[in-house]
């Protein structure tokens, strides 16, 4: 990247022209004789003359400018960004804050991204995906870097997919926010975080807490909760209002399956509903078999539309059967 950006910008001053105002000569007026029709003896005093009213009309000063060089600093901003692929007017609107960035900062940040190796393209993305990076210092961005690699155990080599993925990492703060997910998920029994990092920008007790606590006030124990979280990690990415609650009330009211099945396969909650958990359902329903939770969904379409016509007007198989193929690993409870 260009560090060099040697663009002069040339501001013309704002000119205010001095405005002239010619009145006409105001002279005084003659005084006026009024004569009434006399109704008595007494005589009428002359009214005074009336004096002319004049406007005043208030001073008009020039509004404030921005100083030359703040201005300068801005479009240099601008064009720099711009040079780079960066839209700078879309990025204010998603992050205004960037406006009062300082140059030098912004540039030392994507020198630092760019000998991490990360593309041009690349780094675009992640501006897409979290402008904050834009408005974060070098001095901020390293520890991040650090601890990925010193403490959640991440290779080297994964560390661009790693952030590529989930860039929103790049502005969390190692104290406050990485390093107390990273224990909380270890205190759950999730032993390979590396695998998750991407939970890891996420909050305990705004994100995590809450999932924990909704399942068991659908009647799971904390012991069975702890197994589901360690067996499928991605549950505490899943919304509770689009997909916790009508994938579990289909689950129950619908297919009145043992919600001890979920404990087994929590990956239920990873499909779609209405592509993949209700058509299939309804197909067994239709043939009046009922597959365990792994065969219904993991398997491809055509191995499931194989397994139903095999199954057709039989019993279900029994567990150890090729046929069934249950992937089920159920460690301790």
């Amino acid at each position: 990247m260009n560090d060099t950006l040697c663009s002069s910008f040339s501001h013309p001053k704002l000119h205010f022209p001095s405005t002239h105002h010619d009145f006409p000569s105001l002279s005084r007026p003659r005084n006026l004789h009024i004569h009434f029709p006399s109704f008595s003896t007494k005589t009428i005093t002359p009214l005074p003359p009336i004096p002319p009213k004049i406007t005043q009309i208030p001073s008009i000063s020039p509004p404030p400018s921005s100083p030359a060089s703040s201005q300068s600093e801005f479009q240099e901003k601008m064009l720099y960004l711009e040079s780079i692929g960066i839209d700078f007017f879309s990025l204010i609107n998603d992050h205004p804050p960037i406006i009062s960035a300082s140059l030098a900062d912004i540039k030392s940040t994507i020198d630092f991204m760019t000998s991490m190796d990360f593309s041009s393209a690349e780094f675009r993305r992640i501006v897409s995906m979290c402008p904050e990076i834009l408005t974060s210092r070098t001095s901020d961005i390293l520890p991040v870097f650090t601890f990925l690699l010193r403490e959640a155990k991440v290779n080297g080599s994964d560390l661009k997919r790693v952030i590529n993925r989930r860039p929103r990492l790049l502005v969390c703060a190692v104290k406050t926010r990485l390093r107390p997910t990273l224990y909380f998920l270890q205190s759950m029994g999730i032993a390979e975080v590396n695998k998750h990092t991407y939970l890891l920008s996420c909050s305990v007790e705004e994100k995590f807490i809450p999932r924990i606590q909704y399942f068991q006030k659908m009647g799971f124990s904390k012991k069975e909760t702890t197994v589901m979280f360690r067996r499928f990690p991605q549950l505490f990415n899943c919304s509770i209002k689009e997909n916790y609650e009508p994938k579990l009330n289909y689950f129950v009211v619908e297919m009145g399956r043992d919600l001890k099945e979920l404990i087994k396969f929590p990956q239920y909650f990873s499909f779609s509903l209405n592509n993949r958990i209700k058509p299939r359902h309804q197909a067994c329903v239709e043939k009046g078999v009922c597959f365990p939770l792994n065969v219904l969904l993991k398997t491809s379409e055509e191995q499931f539309r194989l397994r139903l016509d095999v199954c057709c007007n039989s019993s279900m198989p029994l567990l150890g059967s090729p046929l069934s193929r249950i992937e089920y690993h159920v460690g301790s409870m």
